[in-house]
């Protein structure tokens, strides 16, 4: 291997090593190996860094929706220019395997090209007034500087969720991607540098959640946006008091198979929200509910799916589920498997580390039976490769257990009957319903977040509605007498 990369900062349009003289090492799940090291931020570069984004976003808000979504039109080019080594060096970090960065630096380019075209109509309206004298209208302003806290599972992907509606509003940004995933991250200031966004207009700070506390309590930072656990939510929600936050947080999805699904499709659904991203996606396969009357027939489809999964070298194209990206993560694979087994749970395929592997976050496909509402599994989000499968016989009873939950983001229902899809679709407790596809299944132009009542947070990533959160209704009313 090459010497490791010695990363740096990247505050108010310069690159810098930062104030603390400390840095930290970033370590491949997939080798083990000292992939670089990076600065450790400390107050004063979090300071500059807000200080540069107050500047730039004035400046920023005022040259127009034209140039806007042309400097965002070229971002979006110049991050295709870098897709390829921006997708190895996530992988490298992260442990996906490298068709799923290849998609997620793609998805990130077209980010950038969607928001453009969506603030083409970003509209407000004229509205009727008692007074016939007076005019009423509204238009759309930036909020201003927005701190972006993003997880380590879609290190780019998510970066760009926030940075491509956020510039075109005329917002700037100051972005916090945990420093053991930031390399790629940081390598897309490229794209923005060769795009000709203003000095200081995006600022890239990584490090843990001390880093993210002093950008939620700068006094410069007008907004928040957020994805990750709930936990980390709730936290930023207690420091931030009435600043504006986009927060989108953890789910433990529910995928219902009812009476008359499809259970083909229902399975490979199931097993592939569970190996995508080896299970680190807050809306993956974190609990089957199948009708009593299916399900073994959904068992046996599940394993004949899960066999197909190749776990190992996420640079080898045959690999389809590569490492867990920490040890925290396996450690709670761990945990939620010992105390399924203890509470009568059986593992029928999987259900620990592989041996051999060049590290031990090299997670087997594991499929579970015998799943109870009370188990860790089925309680708590378990972010890894697992499909836990639970019965209940009925309608009523499968939605009682998947709405049995604190978490509302995203579930799936299998079924041939319109009428059940759409009354699981109005009754379910989460944010997105997908019928007949993936808990896993996104799109860039949905809204994307939780539902209200649930610890999944609120506002919506995708399409116009990330922009119409990053920006503000402004009424003007003119007298006209």
């Amino acid at each position: 291997m090459s010497e490791p990369l010695e990363l740096k900062l990247y505050v108010d349009g310069r690159w810098t090593d930062g104030s603390t003289g400390r840095r930290l090492g970033i370590v491949s799940p997939a080798t083990g190996e000292l992939v670089a090291t990076v600065p450790v931020p400390g107050p004063e570069d979090v300071r500059a860094a807000t200080r540069a984004a107050r500047r730039a976003q004035r400046e920023w808000a005022e040259v127009g929706a034209h140039r806007r979504a042309l400097a965002s039109h070229r971002v979006g080019d110049a991050i295709s220019a870098r897709a390829a080594d921006l997708a190895r060096l996530q992988t490298l970090e992260q442990g996906k395997p490298l068709a799923e960065s290849v998609a997620d630096v793609n998805e990130a380019a077209e980010l950038f090209h969607l928001h453009a075209e969506d603030l083409m109509r970003l509209n407000g309206e004229t509205l009727p007034v008692r007074d016939p004298a007076k005019r009423m209208l509204t238009f759309r302003r930036p909020i201003g500087t927005w701190a972006i806290i993003t997880p380590w599972n879609f290190p780019v992907l998510m970066a760009a969720e926030f940075a491509a509606p956020g510039i075109v509003t005329g917002n700037s940004l100051v972005l916090k991607p945990p420093a053991h995933t930031c390399a790629a991250v940081l390598g897309l200031v490229e794209a923005f540098e060769a795009a000709g966004l203003p000095r200081g207009l995006i600022s890239v700070l990584p490090g843990d959640g001390e880093v993210g506390e002093m950008l939620v309590r700068d006094d410069l930072v007008d907004a928040i946006g957020f994805i990750g656990s709930s936990a980390t939510g709730a936290r930023i929600q207690e420091i931030a008091g009435l600043k504006r936050r986009v927060m989108e947080c953890s789910g433990n999805g529910p995928l219902v198979v009812c009476a008359d699904a499809d259970i083909e499709r229902a399975a490979r659904a199931a097993v592939y929200g569970a190996y995508f991203c080896a299970g680190q996606v807050c809306c993956a396969t974190e609990r089957v509910i199948v009708d009593v009357s299916r399900h073994e027939e959904l068992l046996e489809a599940c394993l004949a799916e899960a066999e197909k999964v190749r776990l190992g070298d996420p640079f080898d194209p045959a690999t389809t589920l590569g490492p867990l990206n920490n040890e925290a993560v396996a450690a709670k694979m761990d945990r939620h498997l010992a105390d399924a087994s203890a509470r009568g749970a059986k593992v029928l395929l999987g259900g620990g580390r592989r041996d051999g592997m060049p590290t031990r976050l090299y997670y087997e496909l594991t499929v579970l039976d015998g799943v109870r509402p009370d188990m860790a599994v089925a309680r708590e989000e378990s972010f890894g490769p697992v499909v836990p499968v639970l019965a209940a016989e009925g309608d009523d009873e499968l939605l009682a257990l998947a709405n049995a939950d604190v978490l509302g983001l995203q579930a799936a229902v299998f079924t041939r009957d319109l009428k059940r899809a759409f009354r699981f679709v109005e009754q379910l407790e989460v944010g997105q319903v997908i019928v007949n596809d993936t808990t896993d299944y996104w799109d860039i132009a949905m809204p994307f977040g939780g539902a209200g009542g649930k610890s999944t947070g609120w506002g919506r990533i995708g399409g116009k509605w990330t922009l119409m959160d990053m920006s503000d209704v402004r009424t003007a009313v003119i007298d006209l007498s």
